[in-house]
Parts: structure tokens; sequence; C-alpha cells
């Protein structure tokens, strides 16, 4: 995602029409209106009947400020923010937990300015959030969790919603003789208007067409109860909205209620702030992820998120309801041609020209059809497809992380749940990195070899000792979820083996756990003479500095490091082959030409004769370059004494180690038979002696003697062929095949 963080004022692209702009604005607004509305009388009816014109004021301003604001500061044009299920549901839990607190329960004024206080928190936190760069971390929390969260919503919002829409109090919802008949014949036509809307026609909004519908049923009923018509005192309609002052009445009013607010408050609020600000950055984010598959478009996670916060602090400064970047509204903004940020603009605009208009006749909505349209809402939020998880026994645990959250949600608060959701984002991030092997790649010493080329001799030993070393490349998290996984994995080779070369290039990170576990590892080894060999140490510093402080390789014989996999198998390799006297066949002195395995089927004849005349003795100094990559040569190399490494330049004074030779052997072959470039750079090790044999020389040498050619070629290709069989061997090994 985008990391710019300027704001540009919201421009119409020359390709997309303002018409298309009005029409999405307006679609956007029949959806997000009413369900505002709806979102607001569920929060304050709970502080009373003579709250409920209070609620659809918050969700009037909500939809208008948030459509505005969040989408000109967003950074995402085509998503249009609105107060929300998530909103309503933990708005709700607090007021109810407030009113249900021990002992005195706060003024219904107090609580009030408490929700409005919980909506500038969270909105302060979403720009954080945004401006910490919190957009992609959040969109990182486990879905089984965030299924959770909304499946919680979905059920609070549920049995919040029923006794409006039997139409009586909680404490009668199990007395059927208490329903009001009216009320559920309102809420049950609203709920198939909602539901067989859309199969009626697509041009008009779903929830536009139950609300529609609620109202028609209301006043057909009223044409048999005439009660039904009184506005005041009247528990089954919304009734007067904003008093005297009309709909926009107290946006004003509510400063000097947050003024009369203590500190003592906003440590009380500091939980449901960031169980708030999650949850509508989840939902934003969400929508954002939904609309740029689409649309094919891409968002910036982090000036949503700061957009968001602006909205949701502008609503709350004018005692709207906070909200987030709803699914609905924008998908019919989107189907109705809005395109850029112009169509939030004037869905915000539609909605204050739509309060001005109806403000009189908002007062007539019944209650049970917003109870009804937001049952709807409520059930298609919840999880169905969360039951299938319960079929197979490796998805048990997510289903057990969603019911865990609903419960806990239903059972306390979404407060509670929160927290509950946190420590199962522990437990499923524990579980996926047991479920997955921390050995990526494990092999014994006789299967794989140095790039230290051995003679037939050391090699052959080395083939028949060399499970004495096991290689075993690490991956992932080391930590204590994971030790016991490595310790099992590990125990029968422990068993056998003297030399542990653990790889730990692709460690991401470990605990003092892991490193505990290295020093029994050591321990166990140190018994049969060997201990444990790192090699390719993490390039992250942390973990450098954390191998260090924990003391992991000091004062350990049996632990050493190798900057890499290479020299840590090389260095256990000669440990094998010291131990069985091969180290150094020849002793120290230089060889003679005889004694080398390419001359070994010549004689002391006339043919030995000439090719030591071929031959030309040289000497290096140890870091002395032979050749170089990309010189022409035709030179064979014979080395009486020393260590020659063959490297690949990769610019710089970067290298890649291709191959070492030492006493005996041979290298440069490939040019001496081709006559080419050299390919690489031969740099000397340690002081090296030489017999250098020219192509020229050689084939001069060939034509008096032919049998020099034939040997010495028969020979070089035998040799070849056993170098291509043993990196055949490596490879298979090495990829699984």
């Amino acid at each position: 995602m985008s990391t710019n963080s300027s704001f540009s004022a919201p421009a119409t692209s020359p390709a997309v029409p303002l018409a298309g702009e009005l029409w999405g604005g307006f679609a956007a607004m029949l959806v997000a209106l009413p369900s505002s509305i709806a979102y607001g009388v569920a929060v304050y009816a709970l502080l009373g009947t003579e709250f409920i014109g209070h609620g659809v004021r918050t969700g009037i301003v909500g939809a208008m400020v948030l459509g505005i604001v969040a989408t000109v500061f967003g950074g995402a044009p085509r998503v249009i923010s609105a107060p929300c299920a998530p909103a309503g549901a933990v708005l709700a839990s607090l007021a109810g937990g407030l009113l249900a607190a021990p002992g005195a329960a706060p003024a219904p004024a107090q609580i009030v300015a408490l929700l409005l206080l919980l909506a500038l928190m969270s909105g302060a936190l979403q720009m954080l959030y945004g401006l910490g760069g919190g957009g992609r971390l959040i969109k990182y929390i486990p879905y089984p969790v965030v299924s959770g969260y909304l499946s919680a919503v979905g059920v609070l919002i549920f049995l919040s919603q029923l006794p409006k829409f039997l139409g009586v109090s909680a404490a009668h919802l199990r007395a059927p003789a208490q329903w009001s008949g009216p009320a559920l014949i309102v809420g049950v036509v609203t709920v198939a208007g909602v539901l067989l809307g859309p199969r009626l026609t697509r041009a008009v909004p779903a929830t536009i067409l139950g609300l529609l519908a609620g109202l028609l049923a209301y006043f057909a009923t009223a044409w048999f109860r005439p009660e039904l018509l009184m506005l005041t005192n009247n528990k089954l309609i919304i009734g007067p909205v904003g008093g005297d002052g009309g709909i926009f009445a107290g946006m004003t009013q509510v400063w000097p209620a947050l003024a009369g607010l203590h500190f003592s408050d906003l440590r009380l609020l500091v939980m449901p702030a960031l169980t708030l600000s999650v949850l509508l950055s989840v939902d934003t984010l969400k929508t954002c992820v939904v609309v740029d598959s689409l649309t094919r478009s891409r968002h910036d996670s982090n000036r949503t998120l700061i957009g968001q916060g602006a909205g949701n602090l502008a609503s709350a400064l004018v005692g709207g309801m906070p909200g987030a970047g709803t699914m609905g509204a924008t998908m019919v903004s989107v189907e109705s041609g809005g395109r850029t940020r112009w169509s939030g603009i004037f869905e915000g605009g539609f909605v204050l020209l739509a309060a001005l208009l109806l403000g009189n006749w908002i007062a007539w909505v019944p209650v049970a059809a917003l109870a009804g349209i937001l049952l709807v809402v409520a059930i298609r939020m919840f999880d169905w497809g969360s039951f299938q998880l319960l079929r197979q026994r490796s998805t048990v645990l997510d289903f057990a992380v969603i019911a865990t959250v609903v419960i806990v949600a239903v059972t306390t608060n979404l407060m509670a749940a929160s927290g509950a959701g946190v420590g199962l984002a522990m437990l499923l991030f524990i579980r996926e990195q047991i479920r997955g092997s921390v050995i990526r790649r494990k092999v014994a010493g006789n299967r794989i070899s140095s790039t230290q080329h051995r003679l037939p001799a050391q090699q052959a030993l080395l083939e028949q000792h060399g499970a004495q070393t096991v290689v075993c490349e690490l991956q992932g998290s080391l930590f204590f979820g994971t030790t016991d996984q490595l310790r099992t994995e590990l125990e029968a080779d422990l068993k056998q083996c003297r030399w542990l070369i653990l790889d730990l290039r692709r460690v991401q990170s470990m605990d003092y756990t892991a490193a505990h576990l290295f020093r029994q590892f050591e321990m166990t080894l140190a018994e049969r003479g060997g201990g444990v060999v790192f090699s390719r140490l993490p390039a992250r510093r942390d973990l450098q500095e954390y191998f260090t402080q924990v003391g992991t390789l000091k004062g350990h014989a049996g632990l050493r490091k190798f900057e890499t996999l290479d020299d840590a198998l090389q260095w256990a390799e000669d440990q094998i082959l010291a131990e069985l006297g091969s180290a150094h066949p020849y002793g120290e002195t230089p060889l003679e030409l005889m004694a080398f395995d390419l001359c070994r089927e010549f004689t002391a004849d006339q043919t030995l004769a000439a090719l030591a005349a071929c031959a030309e003795a040289r000497s290096f100094t140890a870091g002395q370059v032979i050749f170089q990559a990309g010189t022409p040569s035709d030179e064979l190399y014979l080395i009486r004494r020393g260590v020659v490494r063959i490297v690949l330049p990769l610019g710089g004074s970067n290298y890649h180690n291709l191959a070492s030779f030492g006493r005996g052997d041979f290298f440069g072959e490939i040019a001496f038979l081709d006559r080419g470039v050299r390919t690489a750079n031969a740099i000397a090790t340690t002081p090296v002696d030489l017999f250098v044999i020219s192509r020229a020389r050689f084939d001069e040498a060939s034509r008096t003697h032919p049998l020099i050619g034939v040997k010495v070629f028969a020979r070089l290709a035998r040799t070849l062929a056993l170098r291509l069989r043993h990196s055949d061997r490596e490879l298979r090994t090495f990829y699984d095949v």
C-alpha cells in the first residue's frame, strides 16, 4: 500500500460524468440513512424512550459528517462511510453496562457524554493507527477472531432489537401475551420487504423498500387502531426529533457535557475505545479490499484509517455516531456510478437535504420497522459458514475461537471479548507455528559434502563415516511452542551423530527456551566428543545480539559458529578425516608428479619424463590470485601443496565459493580441455605450490608420445564423471528428488 500521507481535494475524473457521482451519492444515502437512524435508536433507546429522538439525530449527523469528512481525507475514494453495526454494538454494550453497574448508575445525560467521549477516543486511536503505519498490521488479525467479533456483534444486535421488534420490554420477552400486535405486524412486514424487495426491483435499495413496507403496515394497522396516530407518548414510533430546535438541535451542546467529564472517565473507556477502534478499522479495511477487487483499484490503508479517524472525531464533536466504511452503501454507490470522492460528499449532502425535508416525517417511523432492518443485518452478520469448520478436525480450533469470542461477548460484553480475541490470536499464532515443521531440511553428512574437493580415498572415508555429521536447516520461529517438536525430530539423530550442524539462515526469531535446548544438544554430543555447529546466523541484528546476550556461544567448547554452511561442513569433514588419520595423507612436503592420481598410470619411463617436461613449477602466497574470470587460458593446475579456492565474483568485493581443492588434486581442467576463458577466480587460500601444464606443451608432447594424451584425457574424463555423479547425488538429496 502506498504510504503517501498528503491529502488532495476531491476531483472528478474526466472519464466519470458528474451525474454518476450524483446518482452514486443519492443511492448510498438511501442505504446509509435508514441504517444509521436504526443504529442510533438501538443505542440511545436504552436510556429511555425520551432519548429515541436523540438517537435519530446522532445517526443522521453521523451519516452526514462521516460521508463527507472520511471520504475527503481517506485513502479509498469509492468507500462510503456511515454509522455501522460494530459501532452500535459497542456503544450499546457500554451504555447497558453502565446502566447495570452495581451501585448508583450514572445519569442518562452523563452516559450520553461518555458515549461521545468514547467516539472521540476511538477516532483519535484510528488516526494514530494510520500515522503509525498500523493500516497493514490490523489486516493481519486472524480471520477467526474477526469472524467471532462480527458474529458477536450480530448476536448482540439481534438480542437488543428483538424486544423492539415485539413491542415489549426485555423483561416481558418470554410472555407472548404481552407482545404488541401492531409492532409484530410492522416488524414482520419490514423484514419481508427487506428480504423480498430485491426480487421485485433492484432500482430501490432493500432497506428503503422494507422501511416503506413497514410504514404502510403501520398506517394500515392504525386504520383499525386510531390510537396509533398519536405523535406524542407513542412508544411504537420514533416521535418528535430534536425538540424545539429541530433535528439538528444539540449539535453544539455536547461540548459542555464533554467538559464535565473527569480523568477517571478516560480510564473507564480505554478498553472500549481500543475495541471500537479496532473493529471499525477492520470493518473499513475489509470493505476497501472488496471494493479493490471489484474495481481493480488500490486503496491506501494508512490514509484510510486517518480519514476514518478524522471522520469519527468530527462526527463526535457535533454529536454524531461513529462509523466505518460500510459495504452496503459503498456497493450501491459503485453500481450507481460513484467512482470518486464526490460520491461520498454527495451522500453527506443528500443526508442533510433529507433531514431538512423529511425531518417531521421521520417522527412517524415505527421503531419495530427499524428493529426489523437491524434484525436482518444481525442475521447476515453472523458467520453461519463457520459451522462448516466442525466437519474437519484440523479446523475445529478455528471454530472454537469464533465460538469463544461470541460466548464471551454475549455473557459479559464486547470489551471482555476483545481481551479473549487477543489471547486467542496468540493461540492461533502458536498453533500455526507448531503445525509447520521448524526443520526445513535434514540430511546426513554422507549424502552431502562441502565444496572442498577430496581425494578419492578421502571421499570414500567420508561416505563411510560421514553419518557422524547431521546437517539441519531450521526455519520460522524457535520458541517454547516449537522446541519440543525440534527435540523430537532430532532425538534419533542425536543418539548416533557426533556433529550437529544447525543452519539458522531462515530463522526469524528465537527465545531462551530454544537457546537452552541448544545447550542440551551440546551436552549430549559432548559425551561422544562432538558438539553443535552453527552456520549462517540470521542477518537480523536483534537475533545476533540475542545469541550473545543469552550466552549461547560463550563458554561452551562444543558450540561453534561459522559464516557459511560450507565452512561448517568442511570443518566437520576435517574433524572426521583427522580422527581417521587421513587429513594429510602425503605429509607437508610438496608432491612429485608421479604422486598425483592423475599420473598414477604412468611409469618412470619416457612418457613420464615427457609429461614432466610439460609441467612448470609455480608458487603462490596466501591470498594471491592464480587466475581470474574472463581471462583466456589453456593451463591445468596440479596442487603439490596448499589449498586453492575457486570463487565466482558477484560484483564489488562479494564472491560465491564454488569449490576448494587441496593437496594431490587438480583444477582448471575446463579451460585446458576447450581452450576457452576462465569462468571463475582461483585464489590461494594458503601458500601453494603447483605444477602447471599448458595445453600447447601437452599437445606437442602427445605428438611424440601418443599414450600421454590417451591416459591423461581418460583420467580427466573419469575424474570429471565422478565429480558430476557426486554433484548429481547431492542435488537430488538437496531437492528431495
